[in-house]
């Protein structure tokens, strides 16, 4: 190599501020290479406004080279990772394999879907971590609702008429608050062909409310709003099995359904594992510079690393996006700094809160630690979104908007089909 190399691994929350800030620090002063399966950053709170038709998937899709000016982008998916060598395998979009060389390397290859020892799930529910679930979702909510337009078969009309989300907390809480009025928009299109009995969602989880992360004040808002809506929420409650014609709930009640969408939570991109270094619960253990134990050219960071949380003694970050986006600031900084630029610092995080889209003029958000709901939350979430975004920001204002005015467009595409989002499938 010319020139010493940063090599981040992985453009989610983390890796991309990581290389972005590498970049800003270094100015040049070394070679900063990103590698990721695709050539943009998702940005994930808004996917499921991707799967109930508001937003257009391009919104939530932040072109790597396009906002990482300098950053040389090779696609591909580590594979494995040779500490003794300094070199990353990997294999591109094509199959081809390759290896990239580093000077200081970044671990951010974020989480996965989390699985549950439940019969059934891998084969027929949804999961929804990345662009194609959520597109595949779209599509597959949509065909339910034309189906049982289309059926005299009045059990098969409810089952395709009812859809189970698994998991309360943020993303399985927007899933269901924005699928209802999706589908009551789907369902007054085809009410002319005498079926209009309103579409049936069930929010179940283990826990024992919605929204457990959050204090009982949002939760009981959050829950306020799903019920009012329609939505069967059951706390303590969860999926035993699931069959190609619905869910044995742990309750024994069973629920004919062809949707099963599962939110149940993220868990450690399996690469961690694979390293042979000590981790915590599956993450990659780190001190608090966000440097590994014994390897100080390796930094991790987001959901792939047991970060401390000095503000907590003993206890990990959580794996939030607000965390991995400051972390991933955090190890550039770092980074930048065992190369000459600057001073390394520890990784501490105050909670600035949190914020969770409803729909509509709904929402329940906590800045800073004032509780808030109905419209003047749905304007701060909307408004932390768009501060968050690191590119598109009037293009999904201009989404809102149109959404606000018009009626929304909800037609199959076809453009992902099912074998291609496994519910183990990797997030990019």
């Amino acid at each position: 190599m010319s020139r010493t190399r940063v090599l981040v691994v992985g453009a989610g929350f983390a890796g991309y501020q990581a290389a972005r800030t590498v970049q800003r620090r270094l100015r040049g002063r070394a070679e900063t290479v990103l590698l990721n399966p695709t050539d943009y950053f998702l940005y994930l709170p808004l996917l499921p406004q991707v799967a109930a038709g508001i937003l257009e998937p391009r919104r939530v899709t932040v072109s790597l080279p396009g906002t990482l000016p300098g950053v040389r982008l090779v696609l591909g998916e580590a594979g494995r990772v040779d500490l003794a060598q300094g070199r990353v395998h990997y294999r591109d979009p094509e199959g081809r394999q390759g290896e990239l060389a580093y000077d200081r390397l970044v671990l951010a290859v974020g989480s996965v879907n989390k699985l549950l020892p439940v019969p059934g799930v891998v084969d027929y529910a949804h999961g929804f971590r990345a662009l194609p679930e959520a597109l595949y979702l779209r599509d597959h909510i949509t065909r339910q609702i034309e189906l049982a337009a289309t059926s005299d078969d009045a059990e098969e009309r409810a089952a395709r008429r009812t859809f189970v989300v698994v998991g309360a907390g943020y993303t399985g809480v927007e899933v269901a608050a924005q699928g209802v009025l999706f589908t009551d928009a789907l369902v007054r299109r085809h009410r002319d062909r005498g079926h209009s009995a309103p579409p049936r969602w069930l929010l179940v989880d283990i826990a024992p409310r919605v929204l457990p992360e959050l204090d009982r004040r949002l939760s009981h808002s959050a829950d306020r709003v799903l019920r009012a809506r329609g939505v069967e929420v059951r706390p303590g409650t969860s999926v035993a099995e699931a069959t190609p014609d619905g869910v044995c709930l742990t309750d024994g009640e069973f629920v004919p359904t062809r949707t099963l969408v599962w939110c149940v939570g993220v868990r450690p991109d399996p690469l961690v594992g694979e390293l042979g270094l000590p981790v915590q619960g599956g993450r990659l253990t780190v001190d608090p510079k966000l440097q590994v134990p014994g390897h100080e050219e390796v930094f991790a960071c987001g959901d792939a690393a047991a970060v401390p949380d000095l503000t907590r003694p003993g206890e990990l970050t959580a794996m939030t996006a607000q965390h991995a986006t400051r972390q991933g600031k955090t190890a550039g900084n770092n980074v930048a700094a065992t190369l000459g630029v600057g001073e390394q610092r520890d990784y501490e995080h105050h909670d600035l809160g949190f914020a969770v889209d409803l729909g509509g003029t709904s929402a329940a958000a906590n800045p800073v630690g004032i509780p808030l709901s109905g419209p003047l939350a749905g304007a701060v979430t909307r408004g932390y979104h768009l501060a968050a975004l690191p590119g598109n920001r009037i293009r999904v204002a201009a989404d809102w908007l149109l959404d606000a005015v018009l009626p929304r467009q909800a037609v199959q595409l076809g453009l992902v089909r099912s074998g291609a989002v496994p519910l183990d499938s990797k997030a990019p």
